[in-house]
């Protein structure tokens, strides 16, 4: 079950602005506003009968939701206008739905944004209003992550005739439906006015020779003998063999766990690695809060194993922490009618070490973490736009910014049909 953390007070009126009315709704903002929070708290607190959801496996279990697909029983690929199943057991959930929350929707392109509002359109015999009558609140930030663009000739020949961008927000739904964008501007992460300054300009692709100049003279400096940074790659062979060779070069024997998984978890959506390889004196990243209740660390927060025996301990700023395995829970909704409720079944199980090694972690994988100190490694230059955003942003100052090597121009890019959606809003 998520937490339901305290907001600031710009947190908290973005959540009156949504518990109080039934406006569709984009929560937005830079890295490190608080949108996880505000999420966090929207689902535990709201009075409405919400259900969450998220593009991908791993995306809806931080969320404690299901999948889009898993939740609205939609089809994988181009949706289009082909029948869409509609099963009773579909109908009476989505009849209970007021309010449908959907995590990280700047992944979720234009078709499928129009399957969801389709499908409750159907399953709920309301035809004639948008979403069928369910509020769609959305959180995420175009300018961080984009959907998946289709590999296919004929789908690409499909968005270009039908959309005029495979965003979300070029979906025909918002032809009939308004949506309120709600831009959190408190920057929680950083508080350094000159970095937040040069992260704005990352962000919109605007960066000056001044600006470019300060990262890499920040960047160029060794990183200080007895400190640690976790290297932030663009892809996951890159990773794999930054922690492969930090592990290997550690004496002793390697140690595996392996997850205990039940029911139907589904391996792309494991949230940990099935097979854990550590030694002491790996470094390794937590994946999940401290379940305890101590707040010991946190998702995000490295250590280094120093023990490995009948109990795992990982030291983490000079305190040693005892470690257990952890278990995520896959959930499905369900509406009671008798109460009117909608309830959260556990449909599967995955139990493993909250840990995975952390010499190295792909950027994509660092979204929403902070560092106090990193590497950031684009090697032959970033391939997304938002890529370098994401990276540089995950540091607290400027002072924790290593670079693998200078950054050049064309790392740096931003999305023209985000900055003319983001544009007309932010102006």
């Amino acid at each position: 079950m998520l937490d339901a953390p305290d907001l600031t007070p710009e947190q908290a009126a973005v959540f009156d602005a949504i518990e109080l009315s039934m406006e569709h709704v984009l929560v937005t903002g830079r890295a490190g506003t608080g949108k996880s929070t505000l999420l966090a708290h929207l689902a535990e607190r709201s009075s409405k009968r919400l259900a969450v959801c998220a593009p991908t496996g791993v995306a809806a279990l931080n969320v404690g939701g299901q999948t889009i697909h898993s939740l609205l029983r939609l089809p994988i690929g181009v949706i289009a206008d082909q029948p869409l199943p509609h099963p009773e057991e579909l109908r009476r959930l989505l009849r209970g739905i007021e309010t449908l929350v959907v995590d990280e929707v700047s992944m979720v392109n234009a078709d499928l944004m129009d399957a969801i509002d389709r499908t409750l359109r159907e399953s709920r015999n309301r035809r004639q209003e948008p979403f069928g009558g369910v509020q769609a609140v959305l959180f995420g930030d175009p300018y961080q992550l984009a959907p998946v663009p289709p590999s296919d000739p004929h789908e690409r020949a499909y968005f270009a005739d039908r959309y005029r961008s495979p965003w979300f927000f070029d979906a025909r739904v918002w032809e009939e439906a308004p949506l309120e964008v709600r831009t959190l501007e408190e920057i929680h992460r950083q508080r350094d006015p000159e970095f937040t300054r040069i992260l704005n300009a990352v962000r919109f692709d605007e960066v000056t020779q001044e600006m470019a100049d300060l990262l890499n003279e920040a960047g160029a400096r060794p990183v200080p003998d007895g400190a640690e940074a976790i290297t932030l790659a663009t892809t996951n062979a890159a990773v794999a063999a930054i922690n492969a060779r930090g592990l290997a070069a550690l004496p002793g024997s390697t140690r595996t766990s392996v997850a205990e998984v039940e029911g139907e978890f589904g391996r792309g959506a494991f949230p940990a690695d099935e097979s854990l390889e550590l030694k002491a004196g790996a470094r390794v990243m937590f994946l999940r809060n401290d379940v305890s209740g101590d707040a010991r660390w946190v998702n995000g927060t490295t250590g280094t194993v120093v023990g490995i025996g009948d109990e795992l301990r990982v030291e983490v700023d000079g305190a040693v922490h005892e470690v257990r395995p952890t278990t995520w829970e896959k959930f499905r909704y369900e509406y009671d009618a008798g109460t009117k409720q909608l309830k959260k079944e556990v449909v599967a199980e995955f139990t493993q070490f909250p840990l995975r090694l952390a010499w190295a972690v792909t950027i994509h994988k660092s979204q929403g973490q902070t560092y106090d100190r990193a590497r950031i490694d684009l090697g032959s230059g970033a391939f997304a736009p938002g890529q370098t955003y994401v990276a540089l942003s995950r540091l607290r100052s400027l002072d924790g910014l290593h670079l693998s090597r200078p950054l050049r121009r064309r790392d740096v890019m931003a999305d023209r049909d985000v900055r003319r959606f983001m544009g007309g809003l932010e102006d």
